[in-house]
């Protein structure tokens, strides 16, 4: 059982996503508090997906989002041309001087280490992206006159505003229209929701959207938060993943969402911040599917690494139609993406297809 993807010849593009790109501030090894300098990359979870696919698998990508038109916009923009991603989507703003009625977003990051987690600080409220609104985007252009073959959102930037979640609407209904694979990554954040309407509303949002979706990409806690499914006698609280869990759940899930073709995630076991268990699993046609599995992973900053899977999980469907592939690439890419600093991915397909063959870190001379 394959999914049915557009040939490429006919479509302007393999892969589309609609997000938010932000820039990202990063204190390195030290802590946002006391930083005194920062590096700056960019990065969204729904665009950081076209950015692997194009920069690490070499597929033709464009995203969709909005800026201010000042400096910081353009700033961020360079870096999106950087990473080969199309830009000729990207909705301009009027900067009013000051950023009282749009500006563009900010992510602090610090990469956790040992035992201290990880810390997101995002700076986007009222930014361009979260003002996107239906009617911005001609989907019927893009979808049908320039064709996708497969097209990626997710619950980021359907969290962001009341006009986020119609647009997202409007674009998987636009998507399926036309004929292209919709994915989408629940990536369910609490601090997203808990001043719009918390649980209640993202379920509202989400399970709107999910009607729509071919390939659904998240863990427990998503689909217990996102689409309110659980299974009993586990805990929901952490982000430990098990496999048995994922089952139970994903065999729940379909039953109320039959458009599911493809469900998927990566597992995690978190001893600390920079020691994980990591592997995935993917279900299509009735069967999991168990990636290679990656014991005591060293983590250089896992800000990006369920992106890097899902770009990974991606390439497998369009570039093999084949779910075993796809759970494969994803794993090893997510796996690579978390040993380099940044939201995005800076490995290459050979070094994703050689951890697949099961490689090792030895020196490359």
């Amino acid at each position: 059982m394959t999914l049915s993807i557009k040939p490429k010849l006919g479509c302007g593009f393999d892969q589309v996503s609609l997000g938010e790109v932000m820039l990202r501030l990063d204190p390195g090894e030290g802590r946002i508090r006391t930083a005194r300098h920062f590096q700056v990359w960019e990065g969204g979870g729904e665009y950081n997906v076209a950015r692997g696919l194009r920069k690490c698998f070499g597929l033709k990508t464009a995203v969709v989002s909005a800026f201010v038109d000042n400096e910081v916009g353009h700033l961020v923009e360079d870096f999106i041309m950087q990473g080969g991603v199309n830009t000729d989507f990207l909705v301009w703003r009027a900067d009013d001087g000051i950023g009282r009625s749009v500006r563009n977003g900010l992510n602090f990051t610090e990469r956790g280490f040992g035992v201290r987690g990880a810390v997101g600080v995002p700076d986007r409220g009222n930014t361009a992206a979260s003002q996107l609104k239906p009617g911005d985007i001609d989907w019927d252009h893009l979808f049908g006159t320039i064709g996708v073959r497969w097209f990626h959102t997710g619950g980021i930037f359907a969290a962001l505003s009341e006009s986020s979640a119609a647009l997202t609407i409007e674009a998987v209904q636009a998507a399926k229209r036309h004929g292209t694979v919709v994915s989408y990554d629940l990536n369910y954040r609490p601090s997203l929701w808990k001043s719009i309407g918390g649980l209640a509303k993202a379920q509202r949002v989400n399970r709107d959207i999910a009607r729509y979706v071919d390939v659904m990409i998240g863990n427990e806690e998503d689909f217990t938060a996102s689409l309110g499914f659980c299974v009993p006698g586990t805990d929901h609280g952490l982000s430990t993943m098990h496999t048995t869990a994922f089952k139970t759940m994903i065999e729940t899930v379909v039953k109320e969402f039959p458009n599911f073709k493809v469900a998927a995630t990566t597992l995690r076991r978190v001893m600390t911040a920079t020691l994980n268990d990591w592997s995935a699993i993917c279900w299509h046609g009735g069967k999991f599917y168990d990636s290679r599995q990656y014991p005591s992973l060293e983590i250089l900053d896992r800000v990006g690494g369920g992106d890097s899977f899902a770009s990974g999980l991606v390439y497998g469907f369009l570039e093999y139609n084949d779910p075993q592939k796809a759970v494969d690439y994803g794993a090893a890419h997510g796996a690579l993406a978390s040993t380099t600093p940044g939201d995005t991915s800076m490995a290459t397909r050979q070094e994703v297809e050689n951890q697949i063959a099961g490689g090792n870190a030895r020196v490359v001379r």
